[in-house]
């Protein structure tokens, strides 16, 4: 018996290269994708097979050898190779190199052709684990990169890299995004929370810090329902988010107003984070609340942003366009909302009142009848008053006498 597998292993020496030009073209016949390859990666699929069919040869002589031979296979493929072909096509390419030895080799013993059975099996969990491997290497870099991009969006401290890195994760929102920002617990079911943006139409950028669990939405292209209907309409950020909620823990849920691109997320993250701190100010506030529907509670909190909205997308507009829509909404919330009361201080019908009022909600689109819209117009028209009237006033002397 050692005689018949000595004289059996010196022939297999002698068909190593028969085997590997078999392999080659045999490569080039069955595998499309072979053929339509640059010729440097030909040529370390190549050399992947001439690897495969030198370890069977060994692993004969040494069964005990199996597991590190079998991963020698792959180690012998630069990393570029590894990137560039998928499980299924490595799997085909070692169906080819076993069906080429075992026609070649069978025939010569049943030994030799139980050896190619068990021989491919070992190649092919081998090659499982390498892509195994692989996918677990890129899982976390991939979790350690989308950390890392949330944490420059809630930061804002973005920088040209920004967006390679937002496409090295494979973004694919479309256009606006805008940043979600609530409380879970420590454990989260990530892919759960994928699952039910990508159900909604959204993209997300997932960051839990803590107890805080920040998401980052962007819409995707709107799907075809039916042949010939059109794409679906989208869903607002506002509706994705109310998809989104079961995904957080009990407490404020605040959504950030929609921003041009994820790059400038971070505009959108910080009404957002604003909006947490003092959500609780709100009774019965809904769940997700829009980060400028809580605009008054974050500018008495100090925030600059939200200040600043008040006075651009409220006040600023309405002195553009005319004193008397100013004048009248002033005098209508400071009258406790009453059409007649307003109407006799300023001298004119209600109805004329009720016209300029329909006209302040087609310039800024908010209506003023509403309790929790007129306490936001309010705290425009004081914010917009102060700061027009602090860019006026002259700067107090200081008193050098002393």
């Amino acid at each position: 018996m050692d005689r018949t597998k000595a004289q059996e292993l010196a022939w297999l020496r002698t068909i190593t290269g028969e085997l590997s030009t078999r392999t080659i073209t045999r490569l080039d016949e069955t595998l499309p994708w072979y053929g339509n390859m640059p010729p440097s990666r030909r040529s370390a699929i190549g050399l992947v097979a001439q690897t495969g069919i030198s370890s069977f040869i060994q692993w004969y002589e040494d069964p005990t050898s199996t597991p590190w031979i079998a991963s020698d296979v792959f180690s012998a493929a630069p990393r570029e190779l590894l990137r560039s072909i998928s499980l299924q096509e490595t799997l085909q390419l070692i169906r080819v190199v076993v069906s080429v030895v075992e026609d070649r080799v069978a025939p010569k013993s049943e030994a030799l052709r139980e050896a190619v059975l068990h021989y491919s099996r070992d190649v092919a969990f081998a090659a499982a684990d390498v892509y195994a491997r692989a996918a677990e290497a890129r899982g976390l870099w991939d979790a350690r990169l989308e950390a890392l991009v949330v944490d420059s969006i809630l930061t804002g401290e973005s920088d040209d890299e920004l967006p390679s890195r937002i496409a090295a994760l494979g973004w694919h929102g479309d256009g606006e995004a805008a940043v979600l920002v609530g409380t879970a617990e420590r454990y989260v079911d990530v892919d759960q929370l994928r699952r039910s943006a990508r159900h909604a139409g959204a993209d997300v950028l997932i960051g839990l810090q803590g107890t805080r669990l920040v998401l980052v939405l962007g819409r995707l292209d709107a799907p075809t329902t039916e042949p010939g209907t059109g794409p679906a309409a989208s869903l607002s950020f506002l509706e994705i988010a109310q998809r989104l909620a079961d995904g957080f823990s009990d407490g404020p849920l605040v959504l950030g107003p929609p921003v041009e691109n994820l790059v400038d997320a971070s505009r959108s993250a910080r009404a957002a984070l604003a909006g947490v701190a003092v959500a609780r100010s709100w009774r019965h506030a809904p769940r997700p609340v829009a980060a400028d529907d809580l605009l008054p509670e974050r500018a008495l909190a100090g925030d600059g942003l939200a200040r600043r909205t008040l006075i651009e997308q409220i006040y600023e507009p309405l002195a553009a366009h005319s004193g008397e829509l100013l004048e009248t909404l002033w005098c209508y919330l400071d009258n406790g909302r009453s059409l007649e009361a307003t109407a006799r201080e300023l001298f004119v019908h209600p109805n004329t009142v009720r016209y300029r009022l329909k006209k302040v909600s087609d310039v800024i689109g908010w209506n003023a009848t509403g309790a929790r819209e007129a306490l936001i117009l309010q705290s425009a028209l004081i914010a917009g008053s102060i700061a027009q009237h602090g860019r006026r006033s002259p700067a107090p002397k200081r008193d050098t006498t002393r």
